[in-house]
C-alpha cells in the first residue's frame, strides 16, 4: 500500500457537503482514508472572489499507481460538477478542486504530474491542513 495525501477545497455550493461527497468517492475510488484534517475557511488564492473556500487535507492508503490516482481524483472532480482546471489560464471557482500533494516518496515532474505538489509550501490553505495529519511533513 501507498500512502498519499490530498488537498481538497470548494468554494461554490454547499461547500460542507461537497468535501464530504468528495472523500466519499475517494474513499470508493481511490482507497482508504486514513486520517481528515479539519476544514478551514480560506480567502480565494491566485483569483478574485467573493466565494471563500472551505480547505482540508486526507491521507489515504492505495494500491493505486500516482498517474491512476491523479486520474480517479480528476474523474470525481467531474463527476461532481466541475468541468476544467482554470479557464483562459486563470484559476476561477469550483465545486470541487483535489490535489495530490504527495505520494510516498516519489519524485515525478511530467508534463502530466508533478509530485510533491510544486505550490503546496506556498499555500496556507495546503500546509495548515497538512499539517494536522502529518506535521512531520511540514516541519521537516
Amino acid at each position: 500500500m501507498a500512502v498519499l495525501y490530498l488537498s481538497l477545497g470548494t468554494n461554490l455550493g454547499d461547500r460542507r457537503s461537497n468535501l464530504e461527497t468528495a472523500c466519499t468517492h475517494i474513499a470508493s475510488e481511490v482507497g482508504t482514508i486514513v486520517s481528515a484534517s479539519d476544514i478551514i475557511e480560506t480567502e480565494p488564492w491566485g483569483f478574485d472572489s467573493s466565494n471563500s473556500f472551505l480547505n482540508m487535507a486526507v491521507k489515504v492508503e492505495t494500491t493505486l499507481q500516482p498517474l491512476d490516482v491523479l486520474h480517479a481524483t480528476q474523474d470525481i472532480e467531474r463527476k461532481m460538477g466541475r468541468s476544467e482546471k482554470t479557464m483562459n489560464g486563470q484559476y476561477k471557482d469550483r465545486v470541487i478542486d483535489i490535489d495530490l500533494l504527495m505520494y510516498d516518496d516519489v519524485v515525478m515532474n511530467t508534463p502530466e504530474l508533478t509530485i510533491p505538489h510544486p505550490h503546496m509550501f506556498q499555500r496556507r490553505f495546503v500546509m495548515e491542513p497538512l499539517a494536522q495529519i502529518a506535521p512531520e511533513l511540514v516541519n521537516n
